[in-house]
């Protein structure tokens, strides 16, 4: 009985960091896709690009990774800007915002940005170095259970539940903010009110992907990455913006905890080879039960 609860309570305590590890890679996506519809497939790449900006970083100047990721946020909000312009005038601007051809744009960008990263650096796995990476507090509860936190894991909740719980902030308290509502709500709307809506949507794209920064790094802190990685997380990502509610920013926090309770509590009772069914299994199951995602397709942000 003790090995089991020790089990659990360490399979509980990594899900939870883990979950806000998959925050911190899906708040970007929640905003560009869940309050603009923009469905940017290259999101988990552009991430990728993120944790490379942060090894460079690292292993050339020797900076913190989160830093790092911090000193590329501006870089990536550029990118940002520059890509929804791209994706502006060769869709919005003339009415063809189509599904099909908005992923086939994303999937370009993808593919560019992966066959770069690949170019650059090979298809190697790489790392960052910190003090606080392979290294954890050990919590003893009684004489036979010994709770384990790894600090990379405790690092990456940290820093995106205060990333998620700013970003939410700004959304919800200020006038920029109640824009971004007012583009998800009612386009129209806004131009009446004076604002114009490509802006509003230009800048708050550029937000979404100005996240990359940070998420990135997070990323290569918590495990090894190479130009393909970003791949494997296009599911989790996306089935955690919409578990939590489409625009929730509140929601993709909460789902990606359940992600990644459940994944660890499945990876350690049946197997890793199961977990990265978790995501879309516990999709499937709430879309049957509540469609709207835990917390509703929100304007809010909530």
């Amino acid at each position: 009985m003790a090995t089991f609860i020790d089990l659990l309570l360490n399979a509980l305590v990594v899900g939870i960091l883990l979950g806000g590890f998959y925050a911190a890679l899906s708040i970007g996506l929640a905003i560009t896709f869940g309050l603009l519809d923009v469905v940017n497939i290259a999101h988990p790449t552009i991430l990728i690009l993120g944790a490379f900006v942060a090894f460079v970083l690292n292993s050339q100047v020797g900076i913190d990774p989160i830093i790092a990721g911090l000193i590329a946020t501006p870089f990536f909000y550029g990118l940002g800007w520059l890509i929804y312009q791209l994706y502006y005038n060769s869709f919005e601007k003339s009415g063809e915002t189509d599904s099909l051809r908005g992923l086939a744009f994303f999937f370009g960008l993808l593919f560019i940005i992966e066959v770069g990263l690949i170019i650059q650096f090979g298809v190697d796995h790489r790392l960052v170095e910190a003090s606080y990476i392979g290294e954890s507090a050990n919590i003893v509860i009684g004489e036979d259970i010994d709770v384990a936190i790894p600090y990379r894991l405790l690092v990456a909740f940290v820093v995106a539940t205060i990333a998620t719980l700013a970003i939410r902030a700004y959304l919800t308290k200020t006038f920029f903010g109640r824009a971004v509502r007012a583009v998800a709500q009612d386009m129209m709307a806004l131009r009446l009110m004076g604002v114009d809506p490509i802006k509003v949507k230009r800048i708050a794209f550029a937000m979404g992907v100005a996240t990359a920064g940070i998420a990135g790094a997070l990323m290569i802190i918590v495990l090894p990455i190479e130009p393909s990685v970003g791949r494997l997380y296009i599911g989790n990502v996306f089935a955690i913006v919409v578990l939590g509610g489409l625009g929730s920013i509140s929601g993709t926090l909460l789902a990606a905890i359940i992600i990644g309770v459940a994944e660890s509590l499945v990876a350690t009772f049946f197997g890793p080879s199961w977990a990265p069914a978790v995501s879309f299994g516990i999709l499937l199951l709430v879309l049957a039960v509540r469609p709207e995602g835990l917390f509703g397709k929100t304007a809010g942000g909530h």
